[in-house]
This record gives C-alpha cells, sequence and structure tokens, in this order.
C-alpha cells in the first residue's frame, strides 16, 4: 500500500485530444470523508487523537473485542514514518491513512472455527483442473497452476491421470482434449513443496484415474515415495467417521474411486465420497434436499461442473454449500474465493450446525416466509490506489477514471441480491460515494457480500477496476479498509475502498 502523505507525485495529468490538442485535470489531494473528519472530531481533542482516544474509538466504533493500550500503540507506530504523525498523537490524515492501511482489516483474519469436529463437518477450498493454466481444451497443463492454487488457500487439488504415449508413465492432462501433459511425479513435488505455506490443515489430492493396473501400482509407489510420512494412511479400510482438520495437521490424504471389489463388500456405516456433476446435484435437490444434506453430515459430497464449461471458471457453488457438499466448484471464482476467506483463509470452514442436525430446516432447502435474522449495512465511501497501479490512460485516454461501485449478496435464492451501484464520479482518482447498502438476510450463515468496482464506458462496456468477496458473518464492524483483487483473485498492491459495516441482529 502506499502510504505516503500525498499517494499523488504530480498535481496535474494531461490527456491527448484529436492530435494536437491535450487536456489537463488537476488532480485533487486525497481528503477524509465527512464521516471520517466527524469521527475524528469526536474522538480527539484539539486536532490530536491520543493512545486513550483512539483506544475508545477501537471500543465503540470499531467494536473490537477487548482492545488493549498495546493494540492502539501498534497503530501509533504503523504511521510514525509517516511525515503527517505527530509525537503527541494522531492528526486527521494519519488517522486517515491508519483507516485505509493493512491494519484495518475487513474480516476476521485468524482460525478461530473448532478444527476438532469430523473433516465431513467442513467445506473444504477445491480446485478443479487444478493443473490447467488455461481453458479445458487446449491449455498447457503445469505446476505451476497447482502452486498458485495452494498459495491461495486450496486445499483440495484434483488431478486426471492418464498413460503417456509409451503406456509406460503417469501424465496429468484433461482427457479428450488438446490440452499438453504434466508429468505426474512433478505435480506431487510441487504438491509437497508448497502444501503447508500458507495452511498447515490437510491437503487432499483426488485422483481421476484412468489408467491400467500396472500404472496404477506405479502411481502408489510414487505417492509412498514422495510423500514418506506425510501421507495419511487409515489404520483400518474401513472407517466410520474421519479424523478432524486438527488432527490430520501437515497431512496429505489421497481420495480416488476404490476398486469395485471394496465397493461390492462395503459395511454399512463405512463413509463414502460421492461425486454429482451439477446438472445430477441441481435434479437430485428437486426431490431429495433433505436426505443430501444427511447424507453430507458423514459423508463427502463433491459436486463437479458441466462438461460444457470449457473454461474452467466453475460454476455457482452456493447449491452445493447449501446441501452440505463439502467439495463444491465454483463460476464464482470470487464467490468462492471469498467464502474461502473465513476462517483466517485456512482452507476450511466449519458447516453452519443447521447443516449438522438431526433435524433439517426447511427454510433453506425449501425458503418459503423466512425469517428475516440480520439486517447488513454497507457504507461506501470512496476508493484509492488505481493512480498507482495503472497507467494514467488505461481506463480512459482522454481523462482520468469515472469509477462506481457495485454491492450485492451471494447466498441462498431468498437472500440473493443484484448488484446494485452508486452513480459514476466522473474524472476522479480517488472517488468519494458516500453511499449506504442495505441486506435483509435470512440465512447470514451463507450469505457472502460481493463489492466490485467498474469504470464507466458510454458504450456500455465498463472497465473492470477491482472486485471483492467477504462471508457476512466474517465481516468486522466499522470502518474498514478493504483491498480489491483483480479477476483472477490476485491482490492489487495499492487499490482499496473505505467501507463501513453495521450488522443488525434480529430476534
Amino acid at each position: 500500500m502506499n502510504t505516503t502523505s500525498n499517494p499523488y507525485q504530480k498535481t496535474k495529468q494531461s490527456f491527448k485530444v484529436c492530435f494536437c490538442f491535450k487536456r489537463r485535470f488537476k488532480l485533487r489531494a486525497l481528503d477524509p470523508p465527512e464521516d471520517i473528519k466527524r469521527i475524528f472530531n469526536e474522538y480527539s481533542e484539539n486536532g490530536n487523537m491520543t493512545v486513550d482516544h483512539l483506544l475508545q474509538f477501537l471500543k465503540h466504533v470499531q467494536k473490537e473485542e477487548n482492545p488493549t493500550k498495546e493494540d492502539a500503540e501498534a497503530i501509533f507506530n504503523s504511521v510514525k514514518h509517516l511525515k503527517i504523525f505527530h509525537r503527541n498523537g494522531l492528526h486527521l490524515h494519519a488517522f486517515f491513512r491508519y483507516l485505509l492501511g493493512d491494519l484495518n482489516h475487513a474480516h476476521k483474519s485468524t482460525v478461530h472455527h473448532d478444527m476438532t469436529a469430523p473433516l465431513s463437518h467442513y467445506y473444504l477450498f477445491t480446485g478443479h483442473n487444478s493443473y490447467l493454466t488455461g481453458n479445458q481444451l487446449s491449455s498447457d497443463s503445469s505446476t505451476q497452476p497447482i502452486i498458485n492454487a495452494l498459495h491461495r488457500g486450496v486445499r483440495v487439488i484434483e488431478l486426471d491421470l492418464w498413460p503417456n504415449s509409451a503406456k509406460n508413465d503417469v501424465e496429468v492432462r484433461h482427457g479428450g482434449t488438446l490440452t499438453s501433459p504434466v508429468a505426474l511425479r512433478d505435480c506431487l513435488r510441487a504438491i509437497k513443496d508448497n502444501a503447508f505455506k500458507v495452511s498447515e490443515f490437510p491437503v487432499i489430492i483426488t485422483f481421476e484415474d484412468h489408467l491400467p493396473p500396472h500404472l496404477q501400482a506405479k502411481v502408489a509407489e510414487m505417492v509412498t515415495s514422495t510423500f514418506g510420512a506425510m501421507l495419511y494412511c487409515p489404520a483400518s479400510d474401513y472407517i466410520e467417521e474421519f479424523p478432524s482438520p486438527a488432527a490430520l495437521k501437515k497431512r496429505v490424504m489421497i481420495s480416488t474411486k476404490p476398486p469395485e471389489y471394496h465397493e461390492s463388500h462395503h459395511h454399512q456405516h463405512q463413509i463414502k465420497r460421492l461425486s454429482l456433476s451439477e446438472q445430477e446435484l441441481e435434479n437430485a435437490i428437486k426431490h431429495h434436499g433433505a436426505d443430501i444434506v444427511r447424507f453430507t453430515q458423514r459423508n463427502f459430497l463433491r459436486v463437479y461442473p458441466k462438461g460444457t464449461r470449457f473454461d474452467s471458471s466453475n460454476y455457482n457453488p452456493m447449491l452445493a454449500w447449501m446441501h452440505g457438499a463439502q467439495m463444491g466448484y465454483g463460476k464464482h471464482l470470487w464467490v468462492m474465493q471469498g467464502m474461502f476467506n473465513s476462517n483466517g483463509g485456512c482452507g476450511y470452514v466449519k458447516k453452519p450446525d443447521f447443516l449438522l442436525s438431526s433435524t433439517i430446516p426447511h427454510h433453506i432447502i425449501d425458503p418459503h416466509n423466512p425469517t428475516v435474522k440480520m439486517i447488513l449495512k454497507v457504507k461506501v465511501y470512496m476508493g484509492e490506489g488505481w493512480h498507482s497501479d495503472f497507467r494514467h490512460t488505461h481506463f480512459d485516454q482522454y481523462s482520468p477514471p469515472d469509477f462506481f461501485a457495485r454491492v450485492g449478496i451471494a447466498g441462498v435464492p431468498i437472500d440473493r441480491s443484484k448488484m446494485m451501484q452508486t452513480k459514476a464520479v466522473e474524472d476522479e482518482w480517488a472517488p468519494v460515494w458516500d453511499h449506504e447498502f442495505e441486506f435483509s438476510l435470512s440465512v447470514p450463515e451463507l450469505a457472502v457480500l460481493r463489492v466490485e468496482v467498474q469504470e464507466y464506458d458510454t458504450s456500455g462496456n465498463n472497465d473492470f477496476g477491482g472486485q471483492a468477496a467477504f462471508p457476512v458473518l466474517e465481516l468486522k464492524s466499522g470502518i474498514r479498509a478493504v483491498p480489491l483483487y483483480n479477476k483472477k483473485g490476485d491482490m492489487y498492491k495499492n487499490v482499496r475502498l473505505l467501507i463501513k459495516f453495521e450488522a443488525i441482529l434480529l430476534n
């Protein structure tokens, strides 16, 4: 993040118009919104916010749980290098820079869910075609997408196994397409080297096995020699309950279809893994929604996209999550990443209690006459950072950008909302919208807040300016900095929004 007192290095910008004329635009100095000025005045004295003042702000505005003087002093230390810092306290602009800074998280950043329940009680951050660099028809297979996925917190890596052309080794590729292969051995090494750099909780490798028996034996040897003691091997062929994520820290699990002999002789209470396409899931839900939820309380359900989705973009995972499926994939990559911002980004999110109950709540499966449980207020103050991260003509050749913000909810059908938007602010790199949105939520446990910024174009083809998504129950109250991400889910270096969140729980 840019932390200088004035993030704009120049006070004017020139844009070429036609061939011989230039338009010059004055860059407005970054100024705190009126709400921020008012709050600063309330929690300061004579333009100076002391540690004690800041502590009161953390308690009463940010609703932090048991903030300490040490917390407030850490914030002071984070802005000490700024020229606008005063040794006796924070002036308005230093306070403003703190609000936009990295210490002012919008969501809970540590693992805080109970991690001692069986694996089947969690949603798992799952990758589809984890090895592809692009589309499913003609892109390259590589270890780099696997590494990138693990660094984002993905815990389930899917590999399609096929014989190589000589039928003497195993390669990973998308069968029946023009995708190039990558050696299985290289994929396994990449997983071993990167599995626990972001999260210490277990990695599950799912094999889609298209191999003859002699190559299956070779895969077993590769897996054993690569992972060694990291490999989880159950004490018995038949287990009735999965271990917990806590019990499997820094372990690797292999998931594949068992031999037919084992399938025909399974124990009645043996845990199972079922795979359904999104279309099969939709059909099953029409008549057996509650049964699917009960199945996922002990067993694993993996939902995979339609074969007609060639871009590996995946589909909306919310339907799978509503019915307890642990391994859902998402066209909405942003919703997927937003959901797994939960629980410190560790890749495991505890399911809501109502999906683990013996009594299945029908308002989730068939949401008629819903009860509103929460009102979520989202006030989008402003944004900044595009001037630092983009060329000055990236959005518009002839003038500074005209940004507007969009906000909506992904969730169960009754909570799902269309994206609502602010007005576009013309010719401004640091737009101030000062616009509040309100959402009534019946199932906040499965609601994901989506935020997006676009640059208005008169042609109707608006330019993308960034996005972010967060589970509603993970949002922290108060005025928060929200970093934005590009379309692939990579965080911009400087682009962020300043947003106020307020969640009102109803009886």
